[in-house]
């Protein structure tokens, strides 16, 4: 094994390689050896594919920036030729690709060694990764507690250094959720920035894309150039960035005008942690800076909420109806938890009509939030409105599905409104409880501005560093 490691983020890693310091099958055996270790305490990966990933090292890599690299590639949508993608479900469990997605070619050329899946939520439906098909992914700083979700077994794995930065999505918070929950960083793009293809337009009618987890900014900015910019037909795509994205990594950022709000316009009270944790981050801000001002903006209305519903029920409608055709077999109640197929069932009887006003819901959304970055150029809020809670304080499978609502509602009032307007929102680990549990703190940047956001990730990460900061596993 490798003793050093997970002592290092992936950048880091390919520059060993680079060098001739260490190999690609030796940092694969010791990311295997790593996963061995600690995902009987975490569940973080559920499918293994370590002799594909021996086989793919042994034919040569592509001689990409991320050469020899281990990685991890979360199990919703995302295809491995000859692999499952069961998206978290037990229906899928027939689902073997014959192909790679787009995004998974990318990763390829790059020269990430592909050895495993990682645990979802079924179909990314959840703030908490606890699937019927695979059991709970736990939290590494508290065993007790959630991962968050949907990018729950992504987030553990980086977090217990079985990996440096792990391939996740987001439709509602996915990657911002656990990356806050486990200690990470963990950028949503701007809608069109990553490819969603060849299977799909776009996930939730544009609400969800594809990114990853990590320790460092400076891996999310590395891994974002690798995969940035449409594919062959992409319906829409954001422009071009001036440079690389890892050049913005330590760049000056200047003087940013940032919208601070610690609460939703509506003052829903948040846990006194997440408040200290974002006036702390609003603090040294200012003392860097920045022009920092409170600011409440009211970006939704009531008809949100339905809209959000209405478009993920048709797109999980049409995701089982899909699979059961190709397969050939039956779409039985049972073979599904209670909350995914009463969304599926509400999106098979719904109309076109409500469809197209959902999206319209979505748009309008869409203007708010631009128009709030007319006079900012960065809003900074909590990521989650509570620490990580419980294990099954979610429930996906229950007897009383109304309270579900309210609870997924709360979890991600802060992170699901730029999903509708396809800003970029990244979570920083800024702050953690007195009992240990991670608090991360979101900021959101105007359309197609990842940039700033990496500057000025970056500038919080050299001034409060956390990537020595880890759990005791």
């Amino acid at each position: 094994m490798y003793s050093e490691y997970d002592q290092y983020d992936a950048m880091a890693l390919a520059a060993q390689v680079a060098r001739g310091d260490v190999s690609p099958a030796e940092l694969l055996e010791a990311a295997l050896d790593r996963l061995d270790e600690v995902n009987p305490e975490i569940n973080a990966v559920t499918q293994d594919h370590r002799e594909l990933a021996r086989r793919f090292v042994g034919d040569g890599l592509p001689r990409g920036p991320m050469h020899g690299v281990p990685f991890l590639i979360k199990d919703l949508y995302a295809t491995i030729t000859g692999t499952v993608t069961s998206n978290g479900s037990r229906f899928f469990s027939d689902n073997v690709a014959d192909h790679d997605t787009e995004m998974v070619a990318r990763y390829r050329r790059a020269g990430l060694v592909l050895f495993g899946k990682t645990n979802t939520p079924e179909f990314g439906l959840t703030v908490t990764t606890e699937p019927q098909a695979f059991g709970a992914s736990r939290n590494p700083w508290n065993r007790a507690f959630s991962t968050g979700g949907s990018s729950g077994g992504s987030a553990a794995a980086v977090a217990a250094g079985i990996v440096p930065a792990a391939h996740s999505s987001d439709g509602g918070g996915s990657i911002r959720i656990p990356a806050s929950c486990c200690g990470l960083f963990g950028l949503k793009p701007t809608r069109g920035r990553n490819p969603a293809g060849p299977d799909r337009g776009d996930g939730w009618s544009g609400m969800s894309t594809e990114h990853v987890v990590s320790r460092s900014v400076r891996d999310s900015a590395a891994l974002l150039d690798v995969t940035r910019g449409p594919d062959i037909g992409a319906p829409y795509f954001a422009a071009h960035p001036r440079r690389s994205y890892v050049s913005e990594v330590g760049a000056e950022a200047g003087r940013l005008r940032i919208g601070v709000m610690d609460s939703t316009a509506d003052g829903v009270p948040v846990h006194p942690e997440v408040k200290r944790a974002v006036r702390a981050a609003a603090a040294l801000a200012d003392s860097a800076g920045h022009a920092v001002e409170e600011v409440s903006p009211r970006f939704v209305d009531e008809s949100y909420g339905e809209a959000f519903r209405t478009i993920i029920g048709g797109n999980v409608a049409m995701a089982i109806r899909k699979h059961a055709a190709r397969m050939r077999k039956d779409i039985p109640a049972e073979s599904f938890e209670t909350i995914t197929w009463l969304l599926a069932s509400q999106g098979q009887q719904q109309t076109a009509m409500e469809y197209a006003t959902a999206v319209q819901t979505m748009q309008r959304v869409g203007r708010n939030v631009g128009a709030f970055f007319t006079e900012f150029d960065v809003l900074m809020t909590p990521t989650l409105p509570d620490p990580p809670v419980r294990l099954e304080h979610f429930r996906m499978t229950t007897d009383d599905p109304g309270a579900e609502g309210p609870k997924l509602a709360r979890a991600t009032m802060f992170t699901s409104v730029f999903n509708a307007s396809g800003n970029p929102a990244a979570s920083l680990p800024l702050h953690w409880t007195p009992e240990g549990l991670p608090v991360g703190v979101q900021i959101v940047g105007r359309y197609g501005d990842e940039a700033t956001l990496f500057r000025l990730a970056a500038q919080f990460e050299a001034v409060q560093p956390w990537f020595r900061r880890r759990p005791n596993l």
